[in-house]
């Protein structure tokens, strides 16, 4: 965008000639820049003692956004943030001393470990922020955090972010990546999701087949996951068939295994609520 001088001779950005009949003011854009900076990484703002205004908030944006893009009007504006604010030497060591805080405090203090996460993911936006390894494992944690909290949908953006980024780091069958798409089904489904949430189960027990094996108890037990979603998405003859074939794998494969014994619950469960709606299917 070029800088322009409008009739009214307040300063402002425009793009090519012919894109827009006036051009935006550069107070507008920075407002909005300053606001978003002062909501997701205030931290970077020196104290004063007194509030921050937006436009004195929008010039440390170099610290924590690597592009700025602008459309037709100042509120409609795409921030990319950088992986890591450029800030004071050590941040790294911070950042890293943070999730293994937050690590400890999981299971005690599960809202104190999630806001030093909060803190330790300060202007990772996890749509478009690049692999990390410290944001990574401070993302997978975040959305253990938020499933253990009860709150699925925030979750959701987390682990996804968790698991691409693992993925691009160490492959789609390391054991992080596997977690952290395993997190990612877990939240959808929570959430709602189940067409989403049984594609990533699919997918899951794709990799565990070629990980562990077939017949093993994971790539199992994430079958029959798998068959309560079909179920929760109404392909009730669907669930029934994957998860008898999976209990009759698994009882044959692990022998004793306490698993078998739930998984027959919910066959169970699912015979009974296809009686209830009605649902006719062939006793096999």
């Amino acid at each position: 965008m070029n800088q322009a001088e409008p009739q009214d001779a307040v300063q402002g950005y425009q793009c090519q000639p012919g894109c827009r009949t006036r051009p935006l003011h550069a107070a507008a854009v920075a407002d909005t820049i300053g606001r978003a900076i002062l909501r997701h990484a205030p931290r970077i703002i020196p104290a004063t003692g007194t509030p921050t205004p937006p436009h004195l908030a929008a010039i440390h944006a170099h610290r924590v956004l690597a592009r700025v893009t602008i459309g037709a009007t100042a509120a409609d504006i795409t921030l990319t943030w950088r992986a890591t604010p450029i800030s004071a030497p050590g941040i790294d060591v911070e950042r890293i001393q943070r999730v293994a805080v937050a690590r400890n405090l999981a299971l005690t203090e599960p809202l104190r470990a999630r806001q030093l996460l909060h803190a330790s993911l300060t202007g990772v936006d996890p749509a478009t922020a690049p692999a990390d390894p410290v944001h990574a494992e401070a993302a997978t944690l975040l959305a253990e955090l938020h499933l253990q909290l009860g709150h699925p949908a925030d979750a959701i953006a987390w682990a996804t972010y968790a698991h691409h980024s693992t993925i691009h780091l160490h492959g789609p069958t390391h054991p992080r990546s596997l977690h952290a798409l395993h997190l990612q089904a877990v939240a959808h489904r929570r959430a709602g999701h189940h067409q989403r949430a049984y594609h990533l189960y699919r997918q899951l027990a794709d990799h565990l087949a070629s990980v562990d094996g077939p017949h093993a108890h994971r790539t199992l037990a994430t079958q029959a996951t798998t068959a309560l979603v079909l179920h929760a998405l109404g392909h009730c003859h669907a669930a029934r068939t994957l998860l008898a074939d999976t209990i009759t794998t698994h009882r044959r494969e692990h022998p004793g295994h306490p698993a078998t014994a739930h998984m027959t619950q919910h066959l169970s469960h699912i015979w009974r609520d296809c009686a209830t709606k009605g649902h006719q299917h062939q006793h096999t």
